[in-house]
């Protein structure tokens, strides 16, 4: 039969290894990109995501889809690429809110919370934190446990739920309802597509069980999916994450560690790296205790991850940094020159 030439905007609805399923006219269709497409990218940002709005022609005599064109995207949710791979990885595209999934178990870590805010803050979408099992957690330690989450994401939202009794979730149907495209994002084990299939109202993902020994689980989810829910919003459904580095920063460290940022327009240098520099507001609500070390230490260890992959994608960035250790290597070789002189030899 003929191919259809016509040309359609479709989304992309599920992605593994540059296979695609694209919604158009209210049915699934399988998609591969065109030729060409694939020629002209220069580097997997340039590919279709979760959530992506395409330009489609139709073949097979409409049955089958060729993606030659992704819109211009509102929001983009990324991580460094595992290994040595220094090309960004996309996570889902278009997102109103990214949904930070953490169980209340074993599962629960703030350094990675802590982690994930600042990729979901980069993002342009609206981080939200969803704490789930809270079934399996005593009363006495949610309320220690929702503490903590509130210090690491000040001025984010916090659901606290039960997957399983359905305790709380009716809060994260109305966070989406309207129709208000979400992605979850989380390590394995979190919860997050049971949290799915209760919104769904069924088993609309497989998943896992997880070890009793650290509340981990087997990646039941091993492609990114978008999910239509009954109530009208969207849910990107991702695999688990048990290693989340940070990609770039913009705003997001800033905005995610926004207590420290308070606090450092108090310090006299405005430079002040927080570490020994004398009238640093930072160190001195350290010292009051009304900021914590662990707190301090993650907001430390994520500028330094971030400053480390702008150095390795900036030209200019890693030219001044060269010329800087440069600089200070023929400084000290001069102080110990001098000193050398000053003890007569």
């Amino acid at each position: 039969m003929k191919d259809l030439k016509a040309e359609f905007t479709a989304l992309v609805t599920a992605e593994q290894r540059l296979a695609y399923t694209v919604w158009l006219d209210g049915r699934e269709l399988p998609a591969t990109v065109a030729g060409k497409f694939m020629g002209e990218a220069v580097s997997r940002l340039d590919f279709p995501v979760v959530g992506d709005d395409v330009l489609v022609a139709l073949h097979d005599g409409g049955e089958k889809a060729v993606i030659y064109a992704v819109l211009p995207r509102r929001t983009i949710l990324l991580r460094k690429a595992a290994g040595p791979a220094k090309d960004a990885q996309p996570l889902a595209a278009n997102v109103s809110k990214v949904f930070i999934v953490m169980g209340l178990d074993d599962n629960y870590n703030i350094a990675r919370l802590e982690r994930l805010l600042v990729a979901a803050w980069d993002s342009g979408g609206v981080p939200v934190v969803v704490l789930t099992k809270k079934d399996l957690c005593p009363d006495l330690e949610v309320a220690v446990k929702l503490g903590a989450v509130a210090r690491a994401a000040p001025g984010v939202e916090v659901f606290c739920l039960s997957s399983v009794s359905g305790e709380g979730v009716a809060l994260v149907e109305a966070a989406l309802a309207g129709g208000v495209r979400c992605c979850f994002l989380g390590s394995s084990g979190a919860g997050k597509t049971t949290l799915l299939n209760r919104l769904a109202g069924r088993a609309a993902a497989p998943t896992g069980a997880v070890r009793e020994a650290d509340a981990r689980g087997r990646h039941t989810t091993t492609s990114r999916h978008l999910y239509f829910l009954p109530g009208g919003g969207q849910v990107i459904d991702t695999p688990g994450i048990r290693e989340f580095c940070v990609e770039y920063s913009g705003e997001g460290l800033e905005t995610s560690f926004s207590d420290i940022q308070v606090l450092a327009a108090g310090c006299r240098f405005k430079n002040c790296s927080h570490v020994s520099e004398p009238g640093c507001a930072v160190r001195v609500a350290l010292e009051a205790g009304t900021l914590s070390h662990a707190r301090l230490r993650s907001y430390h260890k994520l500028r330094r991850e971030t400053e480390r992959q702008e150095l390795g994608t900036d030209l200019k960035k890693r030219v001044m940094a060269k010329r800087k250790l440069k600089n200070f290597s023929k400084m000290a070789r001069d102080i110990t020159e001098a000193k050398r002189k000053l003890r007569g030899g």
